[in-house]
C-alpha cells in the first residue's frame, strides 16, 4: 500500500515539508494528516506529546522561539489563512547552525513543515486570520523557552513583511544571535 504522504527537501536537509495525498472531488478534499506507521517510514517522529493551536491576524509575527534543555520538534500545519513559517537551525555541530529556511504554508493546500527539536521557529501571517496547528515531541516547559530575534542581521531572515509586524512584547525583545549561542552554550555546560 502506498505511503499517504511525501517528504519534500528544504534548503535545510533536517527540516521537510510533509505532502499528503490529497482525495478530492466536487465537495472539497480530505488528506490523513497522521499516521504512526507512515510518519515512521519516512523518518519523522510517530508519536507528539502535545498539539498546540494560535489563531493569529494578518501582519502578526510569531517568533523565533526555541528551548534549551527541553528542546522541541514540530510538525506544523495551517488550517485557515497563510503563513510564512521559519525555521533557523541553532544546533551544536551542525553544517547549517545559524542558516533559516522559509516557506509558505496555506489551508489551501494541505502542506505540513517539520522543524526538528533544535531548530528556533516562527511566522509572520500574510493571510488571516490564520489558525495554525502544531504537534510538538515534547511538552512545553516555560521555564526553558527563549526567544531568538525576529529581525537579527546575522540571521538575517526575509520575512515578506508588509508593514510593520505586530509582535508580542516578549517577541520585541527577542535575543541577538551572539545571546543566542552563548544561552545554548551555558546550557550545554
Amino acid at each position: 500500500m502506498p505511503l499517504p504522504m511525501k517528504i519534500v527537501p528544504t534548503a535545510l536537509a533536517d527540516v521537510r515539508l510533509v505532502e499528503p495525498r490529497v482525495h478530492a472531488d466536487d465537495r472539497g478534499w480530505l488528506v490523513e494528516s497522521h499516521r504512526p506507521e507512515a510518519f515512521e517510514a519516512l523518518g519523522l517522529p510517530a508519536h507528539f506529546s502535545q498539539e498546540n493551536t494560535s489563531l493569529s491576524h494578518p501582519g502578526v509575527l510569531r517568533g523565533l522561539h526555541f528551548q534549551v534543555r527541553h528542546p522541541q520538534g514540530k510538525l506544523i500545519t495551517v488550517a485557515r489563512g497563510t503563513i510564512y513559517d521559519v525555521a533557523v537551525d541553532l544546533r551544536p555541530g551542525s553544517p547549517d547552525r545559524g542558516r533559516w529556511v522559509g516557506v509558505l504554508l496555506s489551508a489551501a493546500t494541505p502542506r505540513m513543515l517539520w522543524v526538528p527539536p533544535g531548530f528556533a521557529h516562527g511566522f509572520y501571517v500574510t493571510e488571516g486570520p490564520a489558525v495554525v496547528c502544531y504537534k510538538l515531541t515534547a511538552p512545553y516547559a516555560p521555564d526553558w523557552d527563549r526567544c531568538l530575534s525576529w529581525d537579527d542581521p546575522t540571521v538575517g531572515v526575509r520575512w515578506p513583511l508588509q508593514g510593520p509586524p505586530i509582535l508580542s512584547e516578549r517577541d520585541r525583545r527577542g535575543m541577538s544571535w551572539q545571546e543566542a549561542l552563548a544561552c545554548l552554550e551555558g546550557e550545554a555546560r
